[in-house]
């Protein structure tokens, strides 16, 4: 996988995305973390027939699903090519869908000999108001390890970090695990921190790849041994992990608070992926029958997926009020007002979506059409960092385009109004900027993310709420975490605690897996549906 490289919260799930990154974060001594400003390499192809400002029609048998590599099986329609077909094909999808594609340079697809590199040159440089890259969400992936993730299926220990510093003294921290992965049977729980991995110490050792090795195995079956030191221990402990393939489940810590008399449901919801889709039926079900009068989803490490999961989410907050109303309004490049570039649909907004759409999945067993319990609620409590993107910034600004009020706590959301159709082409997966969403009120600039201040109105990007840092001293759903207690405190007072109220850690990016940190709202051709 190809993308803008950022630090923060990630993943181990084997898969070449997070490989790449963590060999990016974790540097050696002395070394430094920063992007290699050198020209790719490049084969000169004279015989290419790239002429400047002309472009083929990506859709045509002739460009796309030309291949160097052709798959045999699978039911693929590849057909024997070379590197630079791929890169014709990747320059005129881009060129005819791309956000920005009048800032796209135009380059011959014969002097480039590799389809990540060439793509990862049709990208604008473009900033935004605020002096940052326009577009920092440019990705693409091995199809295979793209359909295994938005199944909830990947290979790996099932376990996320913070990497509270990438380089020495470094510093890495357990955000969470997944249920019956190799990192749950170990107990390695939040809070814990790796002293080392295979006798290389994270905090000064030079052998950056025997660290990258073991966080991030290649394989099924590793065995690698780890050394920490778990939450509130005094002394240190070793065990081994075998890498496995790992279940996600991405709603967690379904609960219920007694709060100056209200009764407080609480949420921790970690991607917009197909089994999230039945776990939050099952959610808002046990909620609402618990007589619930408020609301609080935790969507701190929750970098997107699948917008009809945040649009049925939206309307089991909301209820009847957001039934049929917009949730999220595309705008396309000038070639595409009236039909979207890939099915040719007529472009409609995302309504909030009262039943179920049956995602094909096989722990997705909720039958399409089946009426979604809703809780009726006029507010909601949103727990975020910066970690929180796409789809969970588009449930937030969805609510707040039918008047349900959000109070933000955490820190302020990564800023990712924009999406893409994720397309296969001889076997990666692209991922570029073709739409920019927005609410029933027509609002979607929060390019800068959404961030929590005193007091705000419905509009805009600032919403009322605390600003308060993550907490790696206490569980998820534990009354005591600092953005959980302070949910529950402004609930209970109508104001934000002093952060020295509980045993606030230090500010982090928060960015979670790199796929769904930047997995953007996508819409899948075979479902129509949207992805974020």
């Amino acid at each position: 996988m190809s993308k803008r490289r950022e630090k923060g919260l990630l993943d181990l799930n084997i898969n070449k995305a997070t490989i790449v990154i963590v060999t990016i974060i974790l540097t050696a001594c002395g070394g430094g973390g920063g992007g290699n400003s050198s020209v790719p390499p490049v084969t000169v192809d004279p015989g290419s027939g790239w002429v400047a400002g002309q472009y083929d029609d990506w859709r045509l048998n002739t460009v796309r699903n030309i291949c160097a590599n052709p798959r045999t099986t699978g039911g693929y329609s590849d057909s024997s090519g070379s590197v630079t077909d791929e890169n014709f094909w990747i320059r005129s999808y881009s060129n005819d869908t791309y956000l920005w594609y009048s800032e796209l340079p135009d380059v011959d697809p014969g002097t480039v000999n590799n389809t990540e590199d060439y793509f990862n040159l049709m990208i604008t440089d473009g900033l935004s108001p605020s002096g940052n890259l326009k577009d920092q969400f440019h990705y693409s992936q091995n199809t295979e390890e793209y359909n295994q993730y938005y199944s909830g299926v990947s290979a790996g220990y099932g376990v996320r970090f913070f990497i509270i510093a990438s380089s020495p003294p470094r510093k890495i921290i357990v955000g969470y695990n997944e249920p019956n992965s190799p990192a749950s049977e170990a107990n390695l729980s939040r809070g814990a921190e790796i002293i080392s991995i295979d006798g290389e110490t994270i905090e000064d050792s030079d052998n950056v790849d025997a660290l990258n090795a073991g966080l991030f195995p290649v394989a099924l079956g590793e065995t690698h041994t780890f050394v920490v030191r778990d939450l509130n221990a005094t002394e240190d402990r070793t065990f081994t992990m075998v890498s496995a393939e790992t279940t996600s489940v991405p709603v967690k810590n379904i609960t219920t608070f007694d709060v100056a008399g209200a009764k407080v449901g609480y949420l921790t919801f970690n991607a917009h992926i197909k089994p999230a889709e039945t776990q939050l039926i099952n959610a808002i079900s046990q909620l609402k029958a618990s007589n619930i009068d408020e609301l609080i989803v935790d969507l701190r490490y929750n970098g997107g997926g699948y917008l009809t999961i945040a649009a049925e989410l939206g309307y089991m907050v909301a209820g009847v009020m957001s039934e049929g109303r917009v949730f999220d309004e595309l705008t396309f490049n000038d070639k595409y007002t009236e039909r979207d570039p890939i099915n040719n649909n007529i472009i409609d907004p995302s309504r909030f979506e009262s039943t179920a759409a049956g995602f094909d999945a096989p722990n997705n067993p909720t039958p399409a059409g089946t009426a979604l319990p809703a809780l009726g609620l006029g507010r909601v409590f949103v727990l975020s960092s910066g970690g929180t993107a796409s789809a969970s910034e588009a449930f937030i600004n969805g609510l707040r385009g039918v008047d349900v009020e959000v109070i933000l706590i955490g820190e302020a959301t990564r800023g990712k109004p924009y999406g893409w159709y994720a397309l296969d082409n001889c076997g990666t997966t692209y991922s570029t900027i073709q739409f920019k969403g927005s609410n029933a009120k027509g609002f979607g600039d929060y390019s800068d993310g959404f961030f929590p201040v005193a007091s705000a109105d419905l509009s805009g990007a600032e919403i009322t709420g605390c600003e308060v840092a993550d907490d790696l001293s206490h569980a998820l759903g534990d009354a005591n975490e600092g953005r959980l207690a302070a949910a529950l405190g402004f609930i209970e007072t109508g104001a934000c605690p002093s952060s020295e109220a509980f045993g606030f850690t230090a500010k982090s990016p928060g960015i979670p897996h790199p796929l769904s940190a930047v997995s953007g709202r996508l819409i899948q051709p075979e479902l129509g549906t949207v992805v974020r």
